[in-house]
């Protein structure tokens, strides 16, 4: 037996399941599964001031930026049906993306990502890029899922 290897508890995961749907911003009248979509709480968390709630480009900040954020949901629909995944997500990341098409409102959430994980996870095992790219993959999956079909 491993004696370095860190003791499971079986109720270890209930009670990190039940502090973070305590702490989420989400009704208690939502199920777990919503509760835990990653996709959505990184939406609601980063996108939803802009974009408004249900992503229809009506957020409360609408009025201050100088472009109006697009509807969300019809990505696909200007797209001829095809939700525009990599576009999406080079879109989100904005490193490499050139910010002049953006209007310059659009945040560049692959850095800030990066500066969150240099601050908040120093001593974590898995590495930055890593780290950057599971946020905004569980957001560009979300942005799917709430498109207009």
């Amino acid at each position: 037996m491993n004696t370095n290897a860190p003791m499971f508890h079986p109720l270890t995961a209930l009670l990190i399941g039940v502090v973070l749907w305590s702490v989420s911003p989400l009704t208690a009248a939502q199920t777990m599964s919503e509760a835990f979509d990653f996709g959505r709480r990184e939406y609601v968390s980063n996108c939803s001031g802009c974009h408004g709630p249900a992503g229809r480009g009506d957020g409360a900040f609408k009025p201050f930026l100088s472009v109006s954020p697009p509807d969300l949901t019809r990505l696909s629909q200007r797209n001829q049906g095809q939700f525009p995944q990599q576009r999406i997500y080079r879109t989100i990341d904005g490193r490499q993306e050139v910010r002049a098409h953006l209007g310059g409102d659009m945040p560049i959430w692959g850095a800030d990502y990066l500066t969150r994980y240099a601050t908040d996870y120093t001593d974590a095992p898995y590495d930055a890029e890593s780290y950057v790219r599971t946020r905004i993959a569980a957001l560009v999956d979300y942005l799917n899922r709430i498109q207009v079909r």
